[in-house]
């Protein structure tokens, strides 16, 4: 989506603001001893109440509101009886859609104290989305995000997730320009005024790429180690990105 009028850009803060709020909730209510079904169930009330619907289930039957994965889970773990533990950490992914809008924001957190190298993974892994979103702005070559992230974690002795990228985002889940590689590319498209996207990198401490697992939809770590996503969606203008999913 490219945003042109003033009326796209409120009704995409609408729901930006919706699955920032979302997240952030689910995030201050989960502890030891719940399940994964029981956080998603927060976030499916949470989204219904503010007439929102959930993006997963309704695009592409996924079997829950939200996603959510756990330590060896890369992305796209599905909701059920797994128990959270001290320890753990917790990627929290809300994409939903309200009057024709979509939005996408995720963020991994760590339950009760962690080691010092998964809480530093997690900090790096929030500064590397903060360090690819510094590289929009109108004119640019979408090569950037990747290549500043890259440099980033090659930096801190980080690898990046090479099969998960970020992606177009306003009128459906996924759209145009669908794969922005978050690790080191060419690729020479240039960012239009006013283009939704997402900014995701999948930072990682030894794992290369995601692999499917048997359930059809959670990925796995591979080699297998830890790894985080943060991720917000942002709209392109003359001087920077503008983020929409902030809570509020």
């Amino acid at each position: 989506m490219t945003i042109t009028r003033q009326e796209e850009l409120d009704g995409l803060r609408r729901i930006g603001r919706i699955v920032a709020n979302t997240m952030q909730a689910m995030a201050r209510v989960m502890e030891p001893g719940m399940t994964t079904g029981d956080l998603d169930a927060v976030g499916a009330a949470l989204l219904e109440a503010e007439g929102a619907e959930a993006a997963p289930r309704a695009v592409y039957g996924f079997p829950g509101a939200t996603c959510i994965s756990v330590n060896e889970e890369v992305a796209h773990g599905i909701p059920g009886n797994r128990v959270i533990m001290q320890g753990d950490l917790v990627n929290i992914d809300v994409s939903a859609s309200k009057d024709g809008y979509f939005a996408d924001t995720g963020a991994s957190f760590p339950v009760g104290p962690v080691s010092a190298r998964r809480a530093r993974l997690c900090r790096d892994g929030r500064r590397a989305m903060e360090i690819g979103i510094a590289q929009v702005r109108r004119g640019r070559s979408l090569h950037r995000i990747g290549n500043a992230i890259d440099r980033f974690a090659s930096a801190r002795g980080y690898t990046l997730i090479r099969n998960l990228a970020s992606h177009g985002v306003g009128r459906s889940l996924h759209e145009y320009p669908q794969e922005i590689a978050t690790w080191r590319n060419r690729d020479p498209r240039r960012i239009d005024k006013g283009l939704v996207l997402t900014v995701e990198p999948f930072l990682s401490t030894g794992a290369h790429f995601a692999a499917d697992g048997a359930d059809g939809w959670t990925l796995y770590a591979e080699p297998a180690a830890p790894a985080v996503q943060y991720e917000h969606t942002i709209v392109a203008t003359d001087r920077g990105a503008l983020v929409m999913t902030r809570p509020g």
